[in-house]
């Protein structure tokens, strides 16, 4: 399956942030590009535990039921719900966060499973380092899908 220990995979991810520009616009959602982008390295940042955000309760109960299909081939669908701790809301200087995205792909990348964290995801719970990687693949994908990358 598809994720970012995987080269390949991780060279099509870098080819479309890329192809961002300041003045991508959105498909859907309420983020700009820059926002987007710090969005998806807070998100990075817990895969390698630079972060820790808590567990969430509705997490504890739904995650089990939700995780099999968020861990599956199928692209993530638009408008899913975001834990408050991802939700960036102020302007993020966009050549800042996509240097950073670029650097934290590479790095979690090359490291591999010693850059994974052992936390529980705030949501799903435990995570396999595989399923890390997986899931950081599939959330770059819905975000620069979102601005046509």
């Amino acid at each position: 399956m598809n994720n970012l220990f995987n080269q390949s995979d991780v060279s099509g991810i870098l080819a479309r942030i890329d192809k961002l520009t300041p003045n991508s616009q959105r498909q859907w959602g309420k983020m700009n590009v820059g926002q987007m982008l710090a969005h998806l390295n807070a998100s990075l940042e817990t895969a390698m535990g630079l972060n820790t955000p808590k567990r969430l309760f509705i997490g504890r109960i739904l995650g089990p039921f939700v995780k099999p299909n968020y861990l599956s081939e199928k692209p993530l669908g638009k408008n899913a719900p975001t834990d408050k701790f991802y939700i960036i809301t102020d302007n993020r200087d966009f050549e800042e966060e996509k240097a950073k995205s670029i650097e934290l792909i590479k790095q979690f990348s090359e490291s591999g499973v010693t850059k994974c964290t052992t936390n529980p995801h705030s949501f799903f719970g435990k995570l396999t380092p595989d399923e890390w990687a997986l899931s950081q693949l599939k959330h770059f994908d819905h975000h620069l899908r979102q601005f046509s990358c």
